[in-house]
């Protein structure tokens, strides 16, 4: 796969690697899962530096929709791990994300835009029939606007969702980070334009993972998968 590594801007606090050999059992068992996990195609998935100063242990990746020479959606998710716990969390893991797309003039003019996009988000959890708590997050529209020398673009509009969110714990207190994982890429492909992709699996079931999210007109024209 291409590195994903440089898509995304906000590396201030990328100061280690992705590897955390004093890590206990399980937040090795899913850190295992997220590296061997099977995911839709046309996503570009590689590890990078995780952030050294939110949780005892970390583990991150980075991942882009890709059509030829362009990204039409990239993002970051980081597990974290505190082993006694954490009162926010309410649990010993916790996923972070960044994820961001730019969007076509009729898709960014939409009112409900913030809203839609943060059901993307908690839909493509509930799609793959996931248990999760303490969801929190924020959605930001950006637009820019070309002068001088750049005046011939058109006006740009960006969308970013940050959130994160407690991945509630299976057999041996680690979570199915495999299935998160894909959720997640689901809503990169969503923000991306792309039609939703069936979701099975065990403990999934076969169900539509667009199923009960609205949805907005496509960015951009047919895309096949």
């Amino acid at each position: 796969m291409a590195p994903a590594q440089g898509r995304l801007s906000d590396d201030a606090d990328d100061t280690g690697g992705t590897e955390d050999n004093s890590a206990p059992p399980a937040f090795r068992q899913a850190v295992d899962a997220l590296r061997t996990a099977r995911l839709r195609p046309g996503i570009e998935v590689d590890p990078t530096r995780p952030p050294k100063r939110l949780a005892p242990h970390a583990y991150a990746l980075e991942a882009a929709v890709v059509d030829g020479d362009d990204d039409l959606a990239d993002g970051r998710l980081v597990l974290l791990h505190d082993p006694s716990g954490h009162d926010a969390w309410q649990g010993s893991f916790r996923l972070v994300t960044l994820v961001r797309a730019e969007l076509e003039p009729e898709m960014a003019a939409d009112p409900l835009l913030p809203e839609v996009c943060w059901s993307w988000l908690t839909g493509a959890l509930e799609a793959r029939d996931l248990s999760y708590g303490e969801a929190s997050g924020t959605v930001t529209r950006a637009g820019s606007h070309y002068f001088g020398g750049l005046a011939d673009r058109r006006p740009a509009t960006q969308i970013e969702i940050r959130a994160s969110w407690t991945p509630r714990e299976g057999r041996g207190g680690v979570p199915d980070t495999a299935a998160h994982l894909a959720a997640w890429c689901d809503l990169l492909c969503q923000l991306a334009g792309l039609p939703p992709a069936p979701v099975g699996g065990p403990g999934s079931g076969s169900v539509d993972a667009g199923a009960g999210v609205v949805s907005l007109p496509q960015r951009r024209g047919p895309q096949t998968s």
